[in-house]
């Protein structure tokens, strides 16, 4: 039995990273292969192209990397073609995955995607692809299910896999030794991104906000798990800039918005963790002017935070470029720490988010679900 399975980003690498032990409990001797991260390779999947690799963002990014990625592609079409594998999960990266669908369906493998791209925010002309090329969709936002559903595609609301992680039980004090933190001031978590051009266009102004807050407080910056070594010295050699700030690097994002009082948080799926582990926010983010002026075309939703997209309202603020200034995240910043109501009040809308993207049904988790679901298919497709 063999699964091909796709995830060029971080938060798709997790998703990854869960979904091989869930199969393999169902499937035990499945063999997994594709494209993944480093967490993925340490289960035994076998990586024909590395996640960091191909990992980039905005049109004039995906311009400047083309050859690159069109190389790397076509690997991932070679070995499809070589080892046709019972069943193929793709999950988000739709620039590559979809590609990929119309392989797969021409090959006749059953096509599951897991983790929606953002059809109903942009792009929506790729619903047709969908159609053709993908047998399931599996989503993690409640609104998605009638969208897809509404567009002849077969979908289900499997639950964010988010939603299904207990609460990192590292204690502050043993998370402060670890790091070399002083539990007793404020800790205030800095996400700038998972990806290097993210990181390049938003931590700048991020550092430069934390200079500008008067709170004596520290600073928590965790690096992704999928950004490369010369990534990583990318953001120490920004950090030496400020050598007046105390600017610790973590690895552990998930502790680090558990402990914190309130975090700077870049677009993306670091906000959902945010929301879920009920840490106060301000989003932040800043892409390229060609990309930004693009999208502002393009983008067809009332909030760029999938936190406030979930809530049909503003909940946490959105400082998105000419709005991502210094000044204005820490104007945004200070109440969170200091306004006892403001704080509760974003922290009860929080935990509204974080119960809609539940599906209390037993002890089963929205892993769990994908990884039936793909047993099932592969089931009926052998029989």
């Amino acid at each position: 039995m063999k699964i091909f399975l796709s995830a060029g980003e971080a938060s798709g690498e997790h998703y990854g990273t869960l979904l091989i032990p869930a199969l393999r409990r169902i499937l035990p001797e499945t063999e997994f292969f594709g494209l993944g991260g480093q967490r993925m390779e340490a289960l035994g999947f076998r990586r024909i192209v590395r996640a960091e690799d191909v990992a980039v963002m905005g049109i004039t990014e995906v311009i400047r990397h083309m050859p690159h990625i069109y190389r790397e592609y076509h690997k991932l079409r070679a070995s499809i073609a070589e080892e046709r594998p019972d069943a193929a999960i793709l999950i988000d990266f739709p620039d590559v995955n979809l590609s990929l669908a119309r392989h797969l369906k021409q090959l006749g493998i059953p096509v599951i995607y897991f983790v929606s791209p953002q059809l109903w925010a942009w792009k929506k002309y790729r619903i047709r692809k969908v159609q053709r090329f993908v047998d399931r969709m599996l989503v993690i936002f409640p609104f998605e299910e009638e969208f897809y559903r509404h567009h002849g595609v077969q979908a289900d609301f499997v639950g964010h896999p988010l939603a299904d992680l207990p609460l990192p039980t590292i204690s502050r004090v043993e998370f402060a030794r670890e790091n070399g933190l002083d539990p007793s001031k404020l800790w205030i978590g800095l996400l700038p991104g998972s990806r290097g051009k993210e990181i390049r266009l938003n931590l700048p102004e991020i550092l430069k906000a934390a200079s500008e807050l008067k709170e004596d407080c520290e600073f928590v910056l965790p690096l992704a798990p999928t950004l490369t070594q010369s990534q990583r010295e990318q953001v120490r050699n920004m950090l030496t800039s400020w050598s007046g700030l105390r600017i610790t690097l973590v690895e552990d994002a998930r502790a680090t918005l558990h402990h914190a009082q309130a975090s700077i948080v870049a677009s993306g799926t670091a906000t959902v963790e945010a929301a879920l582990i009920g840490n106060p926010f301000i989003v932040v983010y800043r892409i390229s002017p060609l990309s930004y002026t693009v999208a502002k075309c393009v983008v067809d939703v009332p909030y760029v935070a999938m936190v406030n997209l979930i809530a049909g309202k503003l909940i946490v603020p959105e400082l998105i470029q000419g709005d991502f200034t210094a000044a204005n995240v820490v104007s945004h910043l200070q109440p969170l720490l200091l306004d006892v109501q403001a704080r509760a009040r974003m922290q009860n809308d929080l935990r509204s988010v974080g119960t809609s993207l539940k599906i209390e049904a037993g002890n089963e988790t929205a892993i769990d679900r994908v990884a039936d679901i793909a047993a099932q298919m592969i089931h009926e497709r052998l029989i």
